[in-house]
């Protein structure tokens, strides 16, 4: 059995980025992927949403122009399917066509065993891949999300996507219903309804994007309003079915609506389920996430660490790649500890949303006094 000083479940932003520096630091490092080597975001997540946001933001501002005046020569601005593809085909280029070979070979060149396929821990110290058994002195789990499904009848038997479909796949449905207001779905309705989709957002919370400050919120609604996104809040989807060529959804006290695909973009789940953790008697915390300290040690474990999505520590491509350094500085004999107190967010919309360390409700509740100026912020 080939033995490592570390094994790194999960080639995300996170595992990625520790396996090529642990392993540039003169360990013996393997990497477990089952999917792509870089995670969701460089194919399906960051990088072709903000792609296909731009095109559609572009889009809207020649149009706007175009009625100004301000653009003399002819544009042909009612084929949207072809400006669709267009888009399209520019996404998936900047997303390397969802190819991560160029990822595998730089791993490689820092001494990274790349073993494809998903890894389940057997016992302390052993891992199992494809029925193939190695060796660990150290473990990092870094299995990131994944959609998770909620528990509506009917959902099995409608056309259903993804965000990971939404932003991997060429078609663009005539009409569509969001399952849910969170930054990725408010991202996505933007980028469909200025190609000419049909959008309804269902949002089960009162606001769009509910862990911002809701006068950010309601700003946003506005503006979704004027792009003619149907923006429906405080409604529970209670039952869906297929109807010819499309799906209707039920909803508790409102009339059903309807469309030709469902979306879902109502929140992830840490990927854990098959890994064998239970096995080194760790179990995931009451939202199904692991608890790591402050040096992202799981807690517990002496030799298992966690970084990225799968901690729920704030779910953003910027917090795994810190969750990488800190990690990467502590298997490299440092004594590194993270620092979660001022960790930027943002929703890529138009107008596009950003935010840094606590909102109000979030600091009334941690002890703090924050005081309003007149442009509505707040200081301590």
């Amino acid at each position: 059995m080939d033995r490592y000083d570390l094994v790194v479940l999960g080639g995300g932003s996170a595992g990625e980025s520790i396996a090529g520096a642990v392993a540039r630091g003169g360990k013996d490092v393997a990497l477990v992927e089952e999917r792509l080597v870089g995670g969701e975001c460089p194919y399906f997540a960051c990088v072709p949403s903000k792609a296909m946001l731009y095109a559609a933001e572009l889009r809207s501002l020649i149009g706007v122009a175009h009625q100004a005046g301000a653009v003399s020569r002819p544009l042909n601005l009612g084929n949207l399917r072809a400006a669709y593809a267009a888009a399209v085909a520019r996404r998936d280029e900047v997303a390397e066509q969802r190819d991560d070979s160029g990822a595998v070979r730089r791993l490689e060149e820092d001494g990274v065993k790349v073993m494809r396929g998903r890894g389940r821990v057997v016992s302390a110290g052993v891992l199992e891949v494809n029925g193939e058994q190695i060796g660990w002195n150290d473990l990092v789990i870094s299995t990131g999300t994944v959609a998770a499904r909620p528990e509506l009848p009917g959902l099995d038997a409608v056309p259903l996507w993804t965000s990971d479909d939404a932003y991997s796949r060429p078609e663009l449905p005539e009409s569509a219903i969001i399952l849910g207001g969170g930054p990725v779905g408010c991202e996505l309705a933007q980028v469909w309804t200025r190609f000419g989709c049909s959008v309804t957002i269902v949002q089960r919370a009162p606001r769009l994007i509910p862990r911002e400050e809701p006068v950010i919120a309601n700003m946003l609604a506005e503006a979704f309003h004027r792009d003619r996104i149907d923006v429906l809040l405080d409604v529970q989807a209670i039952g869906v079915e297929p109807i010819g060529n499309g799906i209707c959804l039920s909803l508790q006290d409102r009339a059903p609506v309807r469309a030709e695909r469902l979306v879902l973009a109502s929140g992830k789940k840490a990927e854990l389920d098959g890994l064998g953790i239970e096995n080194l008697g760790i179990r995931p915390n009451g939202e199904g996430y692991l608890d790591v300290d402050e040096r992202c040690r799981v807690l517990g474990q002496e030799h298992v660490w966690a970084a990225g999505d799968v901690t729920g520590i704030a779910p953003f491509t910027h917090t795994a790649n810190y969750h990488g350094r800190i990690v990467s500085a502590n298997l490299l004999g440092q004594d590194v500890r993270a620092d979660y107190r001022a960790i930027p967010r943002g929703v890529y919309t138009d107008p596009s949303v950003a935010s840094v360390g606590l909102t109000e409700d979030a600091a009334r509740r941690q002890g703090g006094r924050p005081a309003k100026t007149r442009h509505g912020k707040f200081r301590w």
